[in-house]
């Protein structure tokens, strides 16, 4: 029988919102449709008011002194092959700008708690600025990718009900394409009067922060189902230091001179918790820098003596692959951390191989807002994800013939089910009841436990692309090509690939008339990447005259995906960070 989920579980259980504009809030499911939330641990104990952002910030600089490293940035090399200028910041000149920021957003742009700003721009110390002045201005934290197309980005503000952004100007075309109405955008990094950091340079560096409560919704993350929709996960004040107080502090288990970088966009969890949260709670630092690549990586590293890296499989097998041709210097690394896509047990032999340094696995999921199964490095099992982080709890889980959940013996495949201190809470979204199911979270994934209780990774349940780490949602893929005039039918399924784990296939049925080939496979690829973000692009069409379907015209993508072979080794659908 699942407990009953303690009281501070619950919505307004600590007396109240500090919410003007409540809309994230109402749209939360009903309490009946959350998954159980587990608080028991004493760690995980936190007061009623509670704002992330001055814990991060403010207590940590409170806590450690204010001249210590937070953020560095500068001195990773660009396209071209010139490095930036090396720079700093402190945990004292952080809280000042972002001190500054809270008042630019709320004295300037009108943002009042709870309305939702939405972040965009490559990784950098402005942007995670900018995050933790929503956090202190009581708003709600809205991060995309830099890659997101405007059709993406319109879906997310309407969704959201976004009213405001920050929004790096190297990333402001597509924003402003999506034509959101009633946006009020605030652009940095132009350099002009107008700029948001000009404009906070003439605000005072101190800013009471919004006295949140500890379930006010912090952030909104979105993520794609399967049939392509976005998804949009509610995340309160509270879950954004509990995965930093169970996986960081009892898994990764940082230490204060530990300098934290990789490879994920802050618009991932991954990459929110790995490179923003994660050194903040611990009094680390970290490079916030954005790159790609095996070479820069390695490049990274070395020069700024990385000692906490996190990106997924598919970057340390890029990476082994460069390590006999260069001179790089990995000495600073102590730990390495993967998610994104499944980490097949010949990297991890190999990696420790050459390097001595035994990769953390993990799965997280945008719902369960970062990592709920792995184990520290001394205790890693290659091939097995894991055991469930201190803090939650995970079960391997069928349907009986009533359609309720029941546990599967030891060596049995079947569904994860997992829950904890965090869980999924979909903004009105009739999928809530799909993921969450007598209080557990179901995440998508096939996994078998063995008899060590460590839980070895199957594959996806459902229809989900995973390439080099980022989850594709064919239906969105297909809804685009079906738009176009020479498309007759879509079905876009992942091929096994043995560098990004999936590869997007599009098979196409051309429009009467229209000769499939060549030249007609690079228009549509053309198309869909004007539509969506580039990493969701087709990297093969195939042509054919008709598309599998059953006897009632369902289409079975399933015989696609059958005719490439076993997907035993596919990676899972969770995000990272190749987005070319």
């Amino acid at each position: 029988m699942s407990p009953t989920p303690s009281a501070s579980s619950t919505p307004s259980a600590h007396g109240g919102t500090a919410h003007v504009d409540t809309f994230a809030r109402d749209h939360l499911p009903p309490p009946d449709q959350w998954p159980d939330i587990l608080l028991d641990d004493p760690a995980l104990h936190y007061p009623p008011r509670l704002n992330c952002g001055v814990e991060l910030v403010d207590r940590t600089a409170e806590r450690l002194g204010p001249d210590r490293p937070a953020f560095h940035f500068g001195g990773v090399p660009s396209t071209t092959g010139a490095p930036s200028p090396r720079g700093l910041w402190t945990y004292g000149q952080l809280r000042s700008q972002v001190d500054r920021l809270a008042h630019v957003l709320r004295d300037e742009m009108g943002v009042v708690p709870g309305n939702r700003v939405l972040l965009r721009g490559p990784t950098s110390p402005q942007l995670a600025a900018c995050w933790l002045a929503v956090m202190k201005a009581g708003a709600v934290a809205v991060t995309v990718l830099a890659a997101q197309r405007a059709r993406e980005l319109a879906a997310i503000c309407r969704i959201a009900r976004v009213s405001h952004a920050l929004c790096d100007v190297r990333s402001a075309g597509e924003l402003a394409r999506a034509r959101v109405p009633g946006l009020r955008t605030g652009l940095f990094g132009a350099g002009g009067t107008s700029d948001v950091l000009r404009v906070a340079e003439g605000k005072p560096d101190r800013f009471a922060a919004v006295p949140t409560a500890a379930d006010d919704v912090a952030l909104i993350a979105f993520t794609s189902g399967t049939t392509g929709a976005p998804k949009g996960c509610a995340h309160f004040h509270r879950d954004v230091l509990a995965v930093a107080d169970t996986f960081a502090a009892r898994v990764l288990r940082p230490r204060r001179d530990d300098v934290f970088a990789g490879t994920p966009p802050l618009g991932f969890t991954f990459g929110l918790g790995g490179l923003v949260v994660f050194p903040l709670r611990a009094g680390a630092s970290a490079l916030l820098e954005q790159w790609s690549g095996a070479e820069r990586t390695l490049e990274v590293i070395g020069t700024h003596r990385v000692s906490v890296l996190f990106t997924a499989p598919t970057a340390y097998r890029a990476m082994l692959a460069r390590l006999e041709d260069t001179s790089c210097d990995l000495s600073s690394l102590r730990r390495c951390v993967s998610a994104g896509e499944h980490l097949p047990a010949a990297t991890w032999r190999a990696w420790f191989a050459r390097t001595g340094l035994r990769i953390i696995d993990g799965i997280g999921a945008t719902e369960m807002l970062h990592i709920f199964l792995s184990a520290p490095d001394e205790a890693v099992r290659p091939g097995r994800t894991g055991v469930p982080v201190p803090g939650y709890e995970a079960r391997i889980v069928a349907e009986d013939d009533a359609g309720r959940l029941v546990p599967v013996p030891d060596g049995t495949p079947g569904l994860l089910a997992v829950r904890g201190p965090v869980g999924c809470r979909y903004l009105a979204d009739e999928r809530q009841r799909v993921y969450v199911r007598e209080g557990w979270n179901l995440t998508g994934d096939t996994y078998v436990r063995d008899e060590e209780g460590y839980f070895r990774y199957v594959a996806r349940a459902d229809d989900m692309i995973v390439s080099a780490g980022c989850n594709i949602a064919g239906p969105e893929v297909e809804e685009v090509l079906l738009r176009h005039p020479d498309v007759a039918e879509a079905a876009v399924v992942g091929r096994p690939d043995e560098r990004r784990g999936q590869v997007v296939v599009a098979h196409v049925v051309p429009a009467p008339g229209v000769a499939g080939g060549e030249e007609l496979g690079e228009r549509l690829r053309r198309f869909v990447r004007a539509e969506l973000a580039p990493y969701k692009c087709p990297r093969e069409v195939v042509f054919a005259t008709a598309l599998p379907r059953t006897p009632t015209g369902k289409l079975q993508r399933h015989r696609l995906r059958e005719s490439y072979g076993s997907q035993a080794e596919s990676p899972r659908a969770r995000p990272e960070a190749d987005l070319e």
